[in-house]
């Protein structure tokens, strides 16, 4: 199963695709979308989605894997993260690819084994479950650990579902 990791921001929205085959991983891609900041919110919100509906058409995922994001002290940057959420939520739903949403806290436990682990450590084990990943930035790595978290998830609800079928 070919999965697409998102990190949403309104300034950086990374992604990170992986094929998941059994406990197997293995990196296929990763970058960056990097929303002009010159533009009105509309514009940089349409300009994030077609510039997902870019990335969508040229990795051909199955499924998409979203990490939730946190309130801010500052009201209207949450707010405004918030639509920026709404957008990479909504670009892999219009194209038909399912989509999971992912705590941060879940999406670095399950890829450092701590629920709070720093980027450092996160970017770390993304490179030794994915050695041949060559994310360039935090925001791909990100990207790439929620789709492993997705991976390690969906994995493991499908043998749920397979033993309850028993």
């Amino acid at each position: 199963m070919k999965i697409l990791g998102l990190d949403p921001g309104l300034r950086y929205t990374g992604w990170g695709l992986i094929e998941a085959s059994g406990n197997r991983l293995r990196f296929l891609g990763c970058g960056r979308i990097a929303v002009p900041e010159n533009l009105e919110l509309a514009e940089r919100l349409a300009f994030l989605h077609r510039a997902l509906e870019t990335v969508f058409a040229e990795t051909q995922p199955e499924a998409a894997a979203v990490e939730e994001t946190f309130s801010n002290v500052n009201a209207k940057s949450t707010l405004k993260l918030g639509m920026a959420r709404g957008v990479v939520m909504l670009a892999p739903a219009l194209a038909q690819i399912p989509v999971a949403e992912y705590p941060a806290n879940v999406v670095k436990k399950t890829v450092t084994g701590a629920g709070h682990a720093a980027k450092e450590q996160i970017q770390a084990m993304v490179k030794i479950l994915l050695p041949q990943s060559d994310f360039e930035n935090a925001d791909a790595a990100d990207a790439l650990a929620v789709a492993i978290c997705h991976a390690h998830h969906a994995q493991t609800a499908q043998k749920t579902t397979e033993r309850i079928k028993a």
